[in-house]
């Protein structure tokens, strides 16, 4: 793992579910405060958001993709929360790069056979935040899924957003994930409950050695709690 892989430790796990196991329930009520999975979640967002946006010592990412490791874990929830999230600690423009997603407005598209701006067709979900659906890129391309096809992709993308939080493909399947952990800012590698440590470790040595920028490690869809010391050893 590189020195910048410190996410999974520093900050809480992270539980799209919104679910808690009984133990954890019951240290929040010894504490003397109700449980609230909700209000939870968004606090793990949160700290997530800021130590991958606004670290206070490593560079600061602007366009980061989230990758699962196995293809049954789902990363377009988290990808949501976390875009939402982002919008709310800043007034620059934010962009959710999803899979998958309907262009929002096919009238503006395409316009005399050339790309228009991202943002007219994208959906505009609050003052400073968009879901941009993937397809509207890759139509207009003819190497979609390339090197070339992601450098003129993100390089769009920056252009018209500040920050971009990239739905990425399975990193256990796809070499779009290397790719992507390549050419934007980093990559964060999303575990689920069932990813298996020997597939995960073998995925995180594959992206190293394309000189990926991994910043750190994901746990979703946790309905337990489980030691820091054993996401220490990944």
């Amino acid at each position: 793992m590189s020195a910048n892989a410190g996410v999974l430790q520093a900050t809480p796990m992270v539980e799209p579910r919104s679910q808690a196991s009984p133990v954890t329930r019951g240290a929040a009520l010894v504490e003397g405060s109700e449980w609230n999975p909700e209000r939870y979640t968004r606090e793990q967002i949160r700290g997530l958001v800021r130590r991958v946006f606004f670290p206070a010592a490593e560079p600061a990412a602007k366009q980061v993709v989230f990758s699962a490791m196995d293809a049954v874990t789902c990363v377009a929830a988290l990808c949501d929360q976390v875009g939402r999230a982002l919008a709310l600690e800043t007034a620059a423009s934010v962009a959710i790069l999803g899979r998958g997603l309907q262009v929002e407005d096919r009238a503006n598209f395409q316009r005399y056979g050339e790309p228009t701006a991202i943002k007219s067709w994208s959906a505009q979900v609050s003052p400073n935040l968009w879901r941009v659906p993937d397809v509207g890129l890759r139509a207009n391309s003819e190497n979609s899924g390339t090197g070339h096809y992601w450098l003129s992709c993100l390089a769009q993308l920056r252009s018209e957003f500040e920050y971009v939080v990239i739905q990425g493909p399975t990193a256990g399947i796809s070499i779009e994930a290397a790719l992507l952990g390549q050419m934007a800012d980093g990559i964060v590698l999303v575990l689920g409950a069932r990813t298996r440590k020997a597939t995960a470790r073998q995925i995180k040595q594959t992206l190293q050695a394309s000189q990926s920028r991994i910043l750190g490690t994901v746990l979703s869809e946790r309905t337990f709690p489980v030691p820091e010391k054993i996401y220490r050893r990944l």
